[in-house]
């Protein structure tokens, strides 16, 4: 089974960090779609060079800055 991931970070000035890890290509932004509208506007998006590849296995980044 593999598993998927996605860690929040939060800092000191309320700004919310996603981190996604165990789904390549663009499955990360289905993952968290639902989390993303409900934390509100995002701000900025940054990706593995792996999002572009939907057949490999390994780690898909994604850090959503809202």
């Amino acid at each position: 089974m593999e598993y998927q991931n996605i860690e929040i970070k939060i800092d000191s000035k309320g700004k919310v960090f996603l981190e996604v890890s165990g789904v390549s290509g663009k499955k990360c932004l289905e993952l968290t779609k639902e989390l993303e509208k409900s934390l509100g506007e995002i701000e900025s998006r940054e990706f593995k060079l792996e999002f572009d590849d939907e057949d490999k296995s390994e780690d898909n980044i994604l850090t959503t800055n809202i």
